[in-house]
This record gives structure tokens, C-alpha cells and sequence, in this order.
């Protein structure tokens, strides 16, 4: 199924089976030359597929010739099912479903934010698929945040109240929505989390890291890097960055990166 986008043709994917079925919107365009890489979208926590770092994704594809795909994780932009359902796990599974229909077999991963850790579960998926990870561009990257920055400020309240709502809510900077953290999506993280041990990637890593974040705190990209012992890792700190880092100047740090990803891919 497909429809029209401003952005570019949206096709549509039903994952899961019962109730737990949704349908998944993504954007897919192949790559014009077979030899390059197709680069993967992955986006953040209540991000979708419409925002500026990943059309700057898809059009830099465009110009390279690489493909490229988008996508929208369910409770997020065009996809359907409810947010409050998500998980790492289940957005995980989505994003194999539509790895698996579009048929990519030599990818590099773009992640986001909590687009960094889904990024970095399916790196340990995929060592047994025939999908091949050339590189990985991680943005204000958040693995195991769950974990590592919820968890850890919840004051007792806040943990009685994740126990009998069965959710917290918190003011979002970026829309007048709070954010929603589910009391699935904390134990779900817990069996999700990738800063226990070596993380072998078995590709180049770019980090782009903002200093200025107030989400993610540059010192977790350090962390992250601790765990990469064996990849070689570029982290690009940016001073005044935030954790969007959507500016002029953070969208061409992106697309040199990315670029640089194609090119030794």
C-alpha cells in the first residue's frame, strides 16, 4: 500500500499479528548505483521520519546516488498503533520488518537519540542475517537511556506512581505533549541495554555529540565509546550543540559524516 508525501512515496507495512498489529509507514528509495550503501533512518524517542536530519538523510542519498530508508516507529508520525504500547523491543521489531521487506543488504545506520541504541541492538541482530552494516552515524546517541538517565533521577514518588499508573509523565522541551515513560518501556529497556559489555560493531562509528545537551549528557557518549574498544570511533563534540543539533552548521557535521560513510563503504 502506498500513498502520496510531500517528502516522498509512503508505503505502509502491517508487523505483528492480533492485537498487536500496526502498520508501519516508511519511505523507501534504492540506491542508483548498486555498489553504494543503502543509508537507514533511526529515529528518536516521539521523532518521526518528516524531520529535518532525516530529509537532509534522504536528499544527501539522492546526491550520492546511495539509497535510502525511512521510517516511523508505531505511535510515531504516519505509522499506526499506540505510543504507549512502544518498547525497545517493539520498536526493534519493526524496524527488522522493514529492513526485511525493502530487501537492503548493505546498509549505514543514521540513529538519533534512542535511534542510537536501537541502532546498536540491531548491529547484534544482524551478525547472523545476511544484512551487512557498513558504517554507523550516531547523533546525541542514548543507548540504554532507560536505564542509565531515567531510572536513576526517579524520586520515591516517582517511582510509586510509575508502579500504580503504570507511567510517568514529564514536561517535554520540544512540544507542548509531555513525554510519557511507560513502566513496560523501563523493564523492556532493562532487557535491551548494550553498556554491559564490548559492543562490536564490526564498522566505522561517527559520533556527534552536543555539549550544551540537556537530555543526554556528552559524558554518555564517553561511556558509549568505553564499550567500543574494538571499532574505530570518531566523536565529533560540538560545544554550543544541543540535543536536536538541527542547526545549518550540525546538518552539514552530519552529511560529511554520512558521506564519509558511503564513500569507504
Amino acid at each position: 500500500m502506498t500513498d502520496d508525501h510531500a517528502e516522498g512515496r509512503v508505503e505502509r507495512l502491517t508487523v505483528g499479528e492480533g492485537e498487536a498489529m500496526r502498520e508501519i509507514a516508511f519511505c523507501h528509495r534504492p540506491p542508483s548505483r548498486s555498489e553504494l550503501p543503502s543509508l537507514v533512518w533511526l529515529g528518536g524517542y516521539r521523532s518521526d521520519m518528516a524531520g529535518t536530519k532525516a530529509l537532509e538523510m534522504e536528499k544527501l542519498a539522492a546526491e550520492t546516488g546511495a539509497g535510502s530508508l525511512r521510517f516511523d516507529y508505531s505511535g510515531h508520525g504516519q505509522s499506526g498503533g499506540a505510543f504507549r504500547e512502544g518498547t525497545i523491543s517493539r520498536w526493534l521489531e519493526e524496524t527488522r520488518a522493514v529492513l526485511a521487506h525493502t530487501g537492503v543488504s548493505r546498509i549505514v545506520l543514521v540513529g538519533s537519540s534512542m535511534g542510537g541504541w536501537i541502532a546498536l541492538r540491531l548491529i547484534q541482530i544482524l551478525r547472523q542475517s545476511i544484512v551487512s552494516v557498513q558504517g554507523l552515524v550516531l547523533i546525541a546517541p542514548a543507548p540504554d537511556f532507560t536505564c542509565e538517565l531515567i531510572e536513576p533521577q526517579l524520586t520515591q514518588e516517582a517511582r510509586q506512581t510509575l508502579e500504580e499508573k503504570g507511567y510517568l509523565e514529564e514536561t517535554s522541551l520540544y512540544s507542548p505533549e509531555p513525554n510519557i515513560f511507560t513502566r513496560a518501556l523501563i523493564e523492556d529497556g532493562r532487557e535491551n541495554r548494550v553498556l554491559r559489555g564490548m559492543i562490536e560493531t564490526g564498522c566505522p562509528v561517527h559520533i556527534l555529540q552536543g555539549m550544551a545537551d540537556p537530555d543526554v549528557p556528552w559524558r554518555h557518549a564517553l561511556k558509549l565509546i568505553e564499550h567500543l574498544p574494538a571499532d574505530d570511533v570518531v566523536l565529533t563534540l560540538v560545544r554550543d550543540g544541543d540535543h536536536r543539533l538541527s542547526r545549518p552548521e550540525d546538518i552539514d557535521r552530519m552529511r560529511e559524516a554520512i558521506r564519509s560513510m558511503i564513500q569507504n563503504a
